[in-house]
Formats: C-alpha cells, sequence, structure tokens
C-alpha cells in the first residue's frame, strides 16, 4: 500500500546519478557471485581428476576477486550515496521547519527527530531498494543455473519459493505498522525531553523534577509496545527462515545426491548445486533489510508530512518607508481584534503586564507569526532583536553579520551601535574570537543580537525585550546610538521600563490581549492602571 512519503523517496533516488553507479557494481559483482559455484565446482571435480588445469583456476580466482572487489567498491559508493541523500533531505526539511515560522506546528525535540533521525533513515532508501533488487535477482539468477544443472534440483528449489514469498509478504504487513508507531514515539519522546533538559532550572527551583520525570517518560509503554512488535515479527520470521533454509538445502543435496548415483552430476556439481541454493534462498537472508525498508518508509512519511504542512500566509515585506498597520487582528487568545497604525518613522513603546499579549504583537509586527484573522501591513524590511538571542556563526563577527554579507566595517558599526564594540575589541582576538569561546553576559548577549539586527539596515527594528538586561544609563545610549546609526526608521520596542516608554513618541498599552489605549508617556500616565505596569500597583 503506497505511503505519502512514498513520493519523497522516489525523489531521493531520482536526484543522484551514483546509485546507477552502485546498480552497475553490484551487477558485476552479482554476476561473479553466480558463476563462482560453477567455477568452484569445476575445481573440485578438476582436483578429484588429478589434473590440472591453469585455466580454471585462474577463473576461480578472478571471480573472487571481482567479488571482492565489487563488495568494497559497493561500500563506498553506498556511503556516499546516504551521506549526500542526507544532506539534502535535511536542507529540505530545515528550509521548512524555518518557513513555518513561530509557532512552529511541530514540537522542537520532534522537529530535531525529523531532522536527525528520519532524514538518516529516509537517505538510505536507494542503498535499501538496490540490495533488495541484487538479492533477488540473485535470487532467479541461481534458480535458473539449478535449471541448467539439473531440472529436477531445479523443480525440488521451486517449491521453496511460494513458502518464501509469504514468508517476505507477511513479514512487510506485520511490521508496517510497529515500525510508523516507533518512530512517531520516538520523536514524542525526544520533543518532551527537550523541553524538560530547556527548562531544567525552572524545573529544579520549582522542585517537581519526579513528576517532570514522569511526563517524559510517559509514552515509553507505547514505545516499548512497538518495538516488542517489531522484535516479535522479526523473531517470527528468523526462526521460520532459519527452518526453511536447511529444508531446503537438504532436499537439494538429496536430490543431488541421486543425480550422482545416476550419473547425471558429479561430486563438484553437488557443491554448485548447495551453493545456488544459497544464493536462491538469499532473499529470506534479507529480511533485516525489509525491516530497514519500511522504517524509511515510515521515516520519509514523517518528513512529508512536514513538506506537506502549508506555510501560513504573511504578508510580504517591500521597500518602503516602514508603515505598520494592523487591521482587527486576531492571534489564538493572545490578541484580540487589534488594530493599530504606526507611520514610518515612529518610534513605539509596547508595554502592559505579563501575559498582556507584547511579544506576540512584536511577532505579528515582525513578521515572525501568522494571525488567525485580520490583515497585516508592512512597508520594509524587517530587523529583529530578542530578549534571548541565539547566537549562531563561527565567529563573534560573524554572530554579528549572521544570514547577510556584511563586511567587516559594517559589522563593526553594527556593534558600536549596540554600545558592545569596546566589550569585543577586548578578546583575545577581538572579532575573529571564536564563538564558542566568548564568554557573555547577558546584557552583551542582547546587545550583540541587537547589533545583527542594526546590520541588516532595515527599515522597521522591532525590538522584543531585547534591552531588558541592560542598565538604564546604557539602554539611553543604545537609544541615541540607534537614532544616530539609523535615523528615520520605525522603531517597536517591548519594555517594562517607565523611561524607555517616556522617550518613545507612541505607547501601545496591551491589557489581556488587546489595545487598551495609544498615546504619549505622559498622556497615558494618568491612568491608575497604566501607572500599575510599571509600579506593580503599589
Amino acid at each position: 500500500m503506497a505511503k505519502p512519503g512514498d513520493a519523497l523517496l522516489v525523489s531521493v533516488v531520482r536526484r543522484d546519478r551514483r546509485p546507477w553507479l552502485l546498480l552497475i557494481n553490484a551487477a558485476v559483482a552479482t554476476t561473479g557471485g553466480l558463476l563462482l559455484p560453477a567455477a568452484l565446482a569445476n575445481a573440485v571435480d578438476m582436483a578429484l581428476s588429478g589434473t590440472f588445469v591453469l585455466v580454471t583456476v585462474l577463473f576461480l580466482v578472478v571471480l573472487a576477486v571481482v567479488e571482492i572487489v565489487g563488495d568494497a567498491v559497493g561500500i563506498v559508493l553506498a556511503a556516499s550515496i546516504t551521506s549526500r541523500a542526507t544532506a539534502w533531505l535535511r536542507r529540505r526539511l530545515s528550509r521548512k521547519l524555518l518557513a513555518l515560522g513561530h509557532p512552529s506546528p511541530f514540537a522542537a525535540g520532534d522537529a530535531v527527530s525529523r531532522v536527525t533521525g528520519d532524514c538518516g533513515n529516509a537517505a538510505g532508501v536507494a542503498v535499501t531498494l538496490i540490495t533488495l533488487l541484487v538479492t533477488a535477482v540473485s535470487s532467479l539468477g541461481a534458480v535458473v543455473a539449478l535449471a541448467l544443472l539439473d531440472w529436477r534440483v531445479a523443480a525440488v528449489f521451486a517449491v521453496s519459493v511460494p513458502l518464501t514469498m509469504v514468508l517476505v509478504r507477511t513479514h512487510l504487513q506485520l511490521t508496517a505498522d510497529d515500525v510508523l508507531a516507533y518512530q512517531e514515539v520516538s520523536g514524542d519522546i525526544s520533543a518532551r525531553l527537550l523541553d524538560a533538559v530547556s527548562g531544567r532550572r525552572t524545573i529544579a527551583a520549582a522542585g517537581i523534577a519526579g513528576p517532570e520525570t514522569g511526563r517524559v517518560l510517559r509514552p515509553l509503554p507505547r514505545l516499548a509496545a512497538a518495538g516488542a512488535g517489531m522484535w516479535r515479527t522479526q523473531a517470527r520470521m528468523m526462526w521460520r527462515a532459519g527452518l526453511l533454509l536447511p529444508a531446503v538445502e537438504v532436499a537439494v543435496l538429496v536430490t543431488a545426491g541421486f543425480g550422482v548415483m545416476a550419473g547425471r552430476l558429479t561430486p563438484g556439481d553437488v557443491l554448485a548445486a548447495l551453493g545456488y541454493a544459497a544464493l536462491g534462498m538469499g532473499i529470506v537472508g534479507q529480511l533485516p533489510q525489509l525491516t530497514a525498508l519500511e522504517r524509511t518508509r515510515a521515516s520519509a512519511t514523517r518528513i512529508a508530512e512536514v513538506l506537506g504542512t502549508p506555510v501560513p500566509g504573511r504578508p510580504p515585506a517591500r521597500p518602503g518607508a516602514g508603515v505598520l498597520e494592523l487591521r482587527d487582528v486576531s492571534v489564538g487568545d493572545a490578541l484580540r481584534d487589534v488594530t493599530l497604525s504606526l507611520p514610518a518613522g515612529t518610534f513605539a513603546a509596547v508595554v502592559g503586564s505579563s501575559g498582556a499579549g507584547k511579544s506576540t504583537l512584536a511577532s505579528v509586527l515582525g513578521g515572525l507569526s501568522a494571525v488567525d484573522s485580520g490583515e497585516v501591513l508592512r512597508d520594509g524590511e524587517v530587523g529583529y532583536a530578542f530578549d534571548r538571542p541565539a547566537l549562531l556563526g563561527t565567529t563573534i563577527g560573524r554572530a554579528i553579520g549572521y544570514g547577510t554579507d556584511a563586511d567587516e566595517v559594517q559589522v563593526r558599526n553594527a556593534a558600536v551601535a549596540a554600545q558592545v564594540h569596546e566589550v569585543l575589541i577586548r578578546l583575545p582576538q577581538g572579532y575573529e574570537t571564536p564563538l564558542a569561546d566568548v564568554p557573555l553576559s547577558g546584557g552583551e548577549a542582547q546587545r550583540i543580537g541587537l547589533a545583527r539586527a542594526i546590520v541588516r539596515d532595515p527599515e522597521v527594528l522591532v525590538l522584543d525585550d531585547a534591552t531588558a538586561s541592560l542598565d538604564t544609563v546604557t539602554e539611553a545610549k543604545v537609544d541615541k546610538a540607534l537614532t544616530t546609526a539609523l535615523p528615520g526608521r520605525t522603531r517597536v520596542v517591548v519594555t517594562h521600563r517607565p523611561a524607555t516608554a517616556a522617550r518613545a513618541d507612541v505607547v501601545v498599552w496591551l491589557e489581556n490581549g488587546r489595545v487598551r489605549g495609544t498615546g504619549t508617556h505622559r498622556a497615558l500616565w494618568d491612568h491608575e492602571d497604566y501607572r500599575a505596569v510599571f509600579t506593580g500597583g503599589q
């Protein structure tokens, strides 16, 4: 039965020409393997007759060398094909996950599981299919060789073919559901574990390590059930195959023995018959590969699920003056019917108590989150800085220029504007210091994240509590530097500081996901509830 990921697996196979090289190599090695039992039989008959034929010995040696070299080349090609396919799948999946934005419909741990484990599994499809194809061809060739040797031996062997096909089909049917369930539960556990690791300090402070451990491990019974199902199926198939193969070999050996007694076959032919019987039953020995094929299809289904998820519609960012406008925008329970208009060049401060929807509003204005209803109008590119920026890049300088082609001068100017230049030039290698070797405080990391946003030279700059770890004096310096570095740009700052709100052209006051009021900080300060946002009601 076709699965949603089968089309993706076809794309994986078609995109690279190397599987053809692997197939050609496998064909040569398989041909050598099919000729080897006959050559060995001739060598045995030659030895029993007391004669020496150089051609017979050389032919046997050449076939052995061909098979050995073919196996070695096949291992190298298989590794190359799988690694290239893995990289291709991970690029596609990562780009789609990034395009889906935040919040993603897929939990972080589950997404990591799909990018790492599932892409690695699905990438092996070409090698697995070629292995099964070569085994099937080798089995068919062995049957033909037995028929050429003695039709009676081939007829005895043919009795086992239907039994073999039933074994293979049953194995695939019983394994498919368990493999998919195992992959899905593994992703669920990964998601729970990543959440727990990310919040380990909160968990420790709250003293809920025990309940949290139980939450992370709750899917384990389902994982164990799926794993046990796979092992039961595997064990059932292996003991059946383990009985079938010796039974077939004994039947072939007995039939060939009667052939020797009747003068139709030589002792060497008996050896060849046993070799071809083993080759003919090779498909039974590939039951682990059949399990791997089902695991590959299950992983491809999980990847296809992400690739098939539609990207939420987001307003395009167009070069312009930096106008921002929301019309009756709602986002879940975080924002409800928000209407807001910010002219170009406006410095807007977004304030509100915890849970008021400030970060969600910033995400919508910056284009990081889609809306459930309403309309978002945005002119110009957006630079975004976070309260806890994730810094990426090989060096601290490239962490600032990440995702851009900014040169050293632009990176340095952005760092100066973010008031972090003096910190970076004191590092052992300055801006070329490896990022992993840079010890950063929370405020320094925020300023580097701010510099990363500045270096993009955006028309709109959104700061989601991006200066919360700075002292008031440093924040004022940063604000003054931003005005100089990005003159006339629209700025939206999520803040909890009255001094920042006082410097803003307009304050957007949120309460329970709605705009409670807009205006200057001085005008809004007359409202007792507004003052409580900063004073905590004191």
